[in-house]
């Protein structure tokens, strides 16, 4: 009698048992997912493949051979996923046609690549480097909710994210590598608050509401992280900065609550954490060794009580 692969996996320690017991039950195991990832690593390796492309060969090419063949591409990708759209909807829209999803992420990507090359061996914007992120951002955005692609608003936020970072920073900060201007931190904030705000409104408005976890997931992060870095560029307003992360935190953590949501209540949690302990290590200013192990002592329990938190946060939402 022939033993079964799955039992000779198992004996090997390849697999657990719960996943031999998966293998041999009769319904069908979905390879959805892994395969729109794979799909997803060649659109990324492509597009790289092409840049690296641009970059060994530009001199042998020719810089307008090579402009000229990437807009071919871009204006071909977008010909198919216009071909192939059935018009811009409020809601989400069911794609018959999978290969439209990818096409139009090469299309994307293709024109960041070809703004970008212009600009730099042609200087088509001259100094006004805003133009060259502002441009294509707007595309980005228009394709995204006219295509109806995640990936595309991704890449469209991650633009007005450099847009306004380049729009609000003098060009002398640019030219001196010096970002620690304040004016950028303030300018991250205020963008954190308006992709939350849109989220919302994408929810109420039903207008493409199932935009509103990727404008939700730039924005708190992008709020948090500006919040944070005013906490400790400010250190003598530390106290007033961690009322307000106090507040944002606890209305972030309710409504996380209140949609059942697991990973903003994580990254809630650990962003005030970060918070928290600054205050912590400030009141507890290292200039004794009493303090020193206070501070030790501070994080041991803290990250015990972090975790017990996550824990109950865990069986009171039910994750698995």
């Amino acid at each position: 009698m022939k033993t079964a692969l799955s039992d000779i996996l198992l004996q090997k320690g390849f697999i657990t048992q719960t996943e031999r017991e998966n293998i041999q039950r009769d319904q069908p195991l979905s390879v959805h997912w892994d395969l729109r990832s794979l799909l997803y690593l060649g659109v990324v390796l492509v597009t790289t493949a092409i840049g690296i492309l641009v970059y060994k060969n530009i001199d042998t090419i020719g810089h307008s051979v090579l402009l000229v063949a990437i807009a071919v591409l871009v204006l071909s990708c977008f010909a198919y996923c216009f071909k192939q759209s059935n018009g811009y909807q409020h809601t989400k829209i069911n794609v018959s046609e999978i290969w439209s999803d990818y096409i139009l992420l090469v299309g994307c990507l293709l024109l960041l690549t070809l703004v970008g090359f212009a600009q730099f061996q042609y200087n088509i914007f001259g100094n006004r480097w805003g133009l060259a992120l502002f441009i294509p951002m707007v595309l980005l955005f228009i394709s995204a909710y006219y295509f109806d692609h995640i990936g595309v608003l991704s890449l469209a936020i991650t633009n007005l994210a450099a847009w306004a970072g380049i729009a609000i920073t003098p060009a002398a900060v640019l030219q001196q590598n010096d970002f620690n201007e304040e004016r950028v931190m303030f300018a991250g904030l205020v963008l954190g608050v308006f992709l939350l705000a849109i989220s919302v409104l994408s929810q109420s408005k039903n207008i493409k509401a199932h935009f509103a976890f990727t404008y939700r997931n730039f924005g708190i992060h992008l709020f948090f992280i500006f919040l944070l870095a005013i906490l400790f560029y400010y250190d003598q307003f530390y106290i007033l900065t961690f009322l307000v992360l106090t507040t944002v935190t606890f209305f972030l953590f309710k409504n996380s609550i209140k949609e059942n949501s697991f990973y903003f209540l994580v990254v809630t949690i650990l962003y005030f954490y970060i918070g928290l302990s600054y205050v912590a290590v400030c009141l507890l200013s290292i200039n004794s060794i009493g303090n020193l192990y206070g501070i030790i002592l501070y994080f041991i329990f803290s990250g015990i009580g972090l975790m017990a938190v996550f824990k109950n946060l865990q069986k009171k939402l039910k994750v698995q």
